[in-house]
Formats: C-alpha cells, structure tokens, sequence
C-alpha cells in the first residue's frame, strides 16, 4: 500500500506565544508536528504494519520543518518529502492545497491521512478540499479505521456520537484524538531517522507558476485573548456572603 500522511509543523501550544506588531514571534518559540498529525502517523504505521506498504510523510512549509519530518520518521515512518515554499511570502489553505494537488498528481495512492485540523489555524480545509482536488472519497474526524480490501470500514466522532462509514480505496481521512495513542520515538528510531530518505522539492520541480498558488485569503491581525479576570472568592457567614454577592452584581458586573 502507498500509505501518505500530511503533516504541519506549528507551534507547542504548551508554551507561551508573544505577539510582536501583529505577527507571532518565532525567535526562541518551540516548534512541534501538529498534535492531530501525530494521530495519522502513528496510524499509518498501523496500517503498514499490518497490510504492508509504505509510509511517506508530506510536508509544505520551510526548511526549519526537517525536524518534524525527521521525528516522524523516528516514530516509524519510511520517508519524508519537504515541499519547501520558503520563497512564499503568505500562503493559506488554497495555496497548500494547490501545492499539494500539484505533488499528487502523478502519485499513486491507496490511503492519505492527515490531521482533523492544526492548532494553530484550525480550518480543518486542506485534507476535504486535497481529497476533492484528487476526486477521491473523504471521510473526517475518524476514531477508528478498519481495512478489508478496498473496502474501508470508519468510525467518526459525532458530537460526542460514534457515526459510521463505509468507503473504498483510495481514500483520505483526518484524524481525531481517541483513533490511537501515538508512539514516542525510541532512541533506535531517532538514530534509524537520520539514515532514512527526506527528499526536498522546489515549487519549480511541480511546474508551478507564483499565480498557481497565491494566497486567496489575507490576515489582518494576529492577537492573544484577552486576559480571564481572577474571580473573586466570597467568606463569611451564608447570609452575609448572599448580601456580598447582590451588591457585587449590581456594582461591579452591573447586571443587576
């Protein structure tokens, strides 16, 4: 099986994010695969392991996104592909769609997996809208994945509801939290990774033109949410507490 797996290099949202004159400031900021990718590499492994194949994982970012590619290939994947755009000044779903159309086209695919959505933008476009792209079968938000054949049995998440689906090969599918539990590279990995194959391609090597892929969306501002005022613990006696929280509510939230 031809096994792909996109994935997204972006930021640890574990960390604190600073925000300098509208844009995220990446110097000394940590970078890590998106957490929802991690869910369709450990599940392509999956996959291969038991119906044979290969995996390869599919990047389009710069090359800082080497150490994400060289991670998941230390979890167990076979290669990876750098698409770099480091020559693109801004780029949105339609632009990584249109590269990764671009990449597709002469590709033979059984099955593509990709994240629900990455942590930092959240559209959750580019997997549905690759998948009409190549005029294959999608299926998101999946939580459990059996393969017979061609034929593809699905769970999805359904608002807290399990809603399945059956389909065929080639396919796409996005991955949600409860499909697995990632692996940790072993140390094995992490040495075997450095030896396995990352191949770099130019938006040139695609036959792309700078108007193929430009940017149809533009960012006007980039900001934190506003800070969550502490809230305010009452003491006393009930009754006095009841009298503190009316006059709260009618002074300060003005609500009443």
């Amino acid at each position: 099986m031809n096994i792909y797996v996109l994935v997204k290099r972006t930021f640890d949202t574990e960390e604190k994010i600073q925000i300098n004159n509208g844009f995220i400031e990446e110097d000394g900021a940590e970078f890590i695969i998106n957490p929802y990718d991690e869910y369709a590499v450990e599940e392509a492994i999956k996959i291969r392991e038991k119906h044979g194949g290969q995996v390869t994982i599919v990047t389009v970012g710069d090359e800082d996104s080497e150490k994400q590619l060289r991670t998941a290939l230390a979890m167990g994947a076979d290669k990876a592909v750098l698409i770099n755009t480091e020559d693109v000044e801004e780029g949105d779903a339609f632009t990584t769609v249109r590269i990764l159309e671009a990449y597709f086209e002469d590709k033979d695919v059984s099955i593509i997996l990709a994240g629900n959505s990455s942590v930092d933008e959240s559209s959750g476009q580019v997997g549905p809208r690759l998948a009409d792209k190549l005029d294959i079968p999608y299926v998101t938000t999946i939580t459990k994945l059996e393969i017979d054949g061609d034929t593809v049995n699905i769970e999805c998440d359904a608002e807290g509801d399990i809603e399945k689906a059956k389909t065929s090969l080639p396919l796409l599918v996005t991955c949600q939290q409860g499909l697995n539990e990632p692996r940790y590279p072993s140390l094995p990995g992490i040495i075997k990774a450095k030896k396995k194959p990352l191949e770099e391609i130019e938006l040139d090597d695609l036959n792309l033109e700078e108007e193929d892929y430009e940017s149809k969306t533009v960012t006007t501002a980039v900001f934190l949410p506003p800070e969550k005022n502490v809230g305010k613990m009452l003491e006393g006696e009930i009754d006095d507490q009841i009298k503190e929280l009316i006059n709260l509510l009618h002074t300060e939230a003005k609500v009443l």
